[in-house]
């Protein structure tokens, strides 16, 4: 059997760890073409040496000592993450770099009819219509690797799509779930930073604890999945046992349930339509309790402005995920408060000129003006 070329951007990442612990696992079935990452060039040497790939790219300020990277290619910068995507060889495209950063590489690999396992959800906010359209016309495979739209993605196999009612996210609720509404404005960085069931990234920790990261969540949906947004529900489930839910016509609801582990999806994504062994640890049964509930819009306004953009459509989307990068970014510098980045991305996304998105440049400039309108805004929070 041919193995499987892979590319995976954002390799040293806790995404880009847990795909090559899967790729660790079935050496006969997938082998690494392409690393990207970024500034941890002592991590990507570890991994250069144990898988082997033939091009490497560093997106930061980190080079590479003179006379090294011998046996294999080296770029750098945002072109380095989109000749990693694209390099020969390439079967599948892990797209694990955070942000507005991932959407450069994710365009370049659809347009070149990549299979395409997305953990940048980012893409698909900022330009989802035009990612979609490209697939269409590259005849290229987009496989979610979060654990929610995973879910999703398992619970509608089989089925018609006139026979979904609705989709339901769950969502965590984080690590301020039940925290006094009052106490939200002093939580520091270090506090949100302590996700109660998943390890992430600081940015992607700091959206779960404001949800936003459901509410982008709900906008990756609303593309990968073609349904309406009113037909995508958030619900709060803290154990994250059940991944997400697809209601049907007729009552019935079908879900996808195991141990919080994000090797589970990702091996399902790289191995599709077979299932391999991810390494998760199997789910015990016996005395499971499953709690759900309805997200308080009070304590989780994000959520509400996340749904509010989507409503806008156009450019708004990809404003609501540019303000919201720079809010988190000045939260963990200590220069916004914890309740100061939902007020920001509220401000922003109320004034923006909602525009169509035509092309890649719409949405970039979209971007532009809204870090620069954030930085605006900020002496008014």
């Amino acid at each position: 059997m041919r193995k499987k070329g892979l590319a995976i951007l954002g390799s040293t990442g806790s995404i880009g760890e847990s795909t090559l612990e899967v790729v660790r696992r079935h050496p006969d079935r997938f082998a690494v073409v392409s690393l990207a990452a970024g500034n941890n060039v002592a991590r990507l040497k570890e991994q250069i040496v144990e898988f082997k790939p033939r091009f490497v790219s560093i997106n930061g300020s980190a080079r590479f000592p003179a006379g090294e990277g011998e046996g294999f290619a080296v770029a750098y910068g945002a072109d380095g993450a989109i000749q990693a995507a694209t390099f020969d060889g390439v079967d599948t495209v892990v797209a694990a770099i955070s942000g507005s950063a991932g959407l450069a590489p994710v365009m370049a690999a659809v347009r070149s009819g990549r299979a395409v396992a997305l953990a940048n959800k980012e893409a698909l906010v900022m330009a989802g219509p035009l990612v979609m359209e490209e697939a269409r016309k590259s005849g290229a495979t987009l496989m979610p690797i979060d654990s929610e739209h995973s879910a999703i993605f398992q619970s509608l196999a089989g089925h018609r799509k006139q026979d979904l009612r609705r989709i339901i996210l769950t969502a965590s609720g984080g690590p301020f779930l039940n925290a006094p509404l009052d106490t939200l404005e002093t939580m520091t960085p270090g506090q949100a930073l302590k996700h109660p069931r998943w390890n992430m990234g600081a940015k992607v920790s700091i959206d779960s604890a404001t949800m936003m990261n459901k509410g982008l969540e709900v906008i990756e949906a609303r593309w990968l999945f073609d349904v309406k947004p009113e037909d995508i529900k958030v619900v709060i489930h803290p154990q994250s046992i059940v991944h997400s839910m697809v209601e049907y016509i007729d009552g019935s609801v079908i879900s996808q349930l195991s141990t919080p582990d994000m090797k589970l999806p990702i091996a399902y994504a790289l191995a599709y339509p077979e299932r391999i062994e991810s390494g998760t640890t199997p789910l015990g049964m016996a005395g499971l309790s499953l709690d759900f509930s309805e997200p308080d819009h009070l304590r989780f306004p994000c959520l509400g402005l996340a749904y509010q953009a989507l409503k806008l459509g156009g450019t708004a989307s990809a404003a609501l995920n540019a303000v919201d990068e720079v809010a988190v970014e000045m939260f963990l510098k200590g220069a916004l408060p914890f309740t100061g980045i939902n007020k920001l991305i509220k401000r922003v996304l109320d004034s923006h000129d909602v525009k169509a998105i035509k092309s890649i440049e719409d949405v970039m400039e979209a971007d532009r003006v809204a870090r620069r309108e954030s930085l605006d805004a900020m002496k008014f929070i």
